[in-house]
């Protein structure tokens, strides 16, 4: 035993003789534990954006009104007024006011 660790340092010798052979199967804990952590702030930062978009939502303005024009509730004219101020700029619309 003693010509296999003659190169090696007294610190690896002291956890050779004692039996150590390396970090275990515990290591993969690690890695799960980041993973954890990224999926949970992921799933946070949904939960806390998910309600400030109106773009997927069924109940959308746009959506609305292509649903009451569809059904027949409101003609083409009114649908293309109603159309036309959800989708002009507020910038614009802003402007002209003052």
């Amino acid at each position: 035993m003693d010509t296999l660790l003659a190169g090696v340092t007294p610190a690896a010798t002291a956890l050779a003789d004692h039996g150590w052979v390396g970090p275990g199967p515990w290591i993969l804990l690690f890695p799960l534990f980041w993973i954890a952590v990224v999926l949970l702030v992921v799933l946070v930062l949904r939960r806390t954006f998910r309600g400030r978009c109106w773009a997927g939502r069924p109940d959308a303005p746009l959506a609305v009104l292509g649903r009451r024009y569809a059904e027949g509730t409101i003609d083409a004219e009114e649908y293309r007024a109603r159309r036309a101020v959800l989708t002009e700029d507020p910038r614009e619309r802003r402007g002209g006011a003052e």
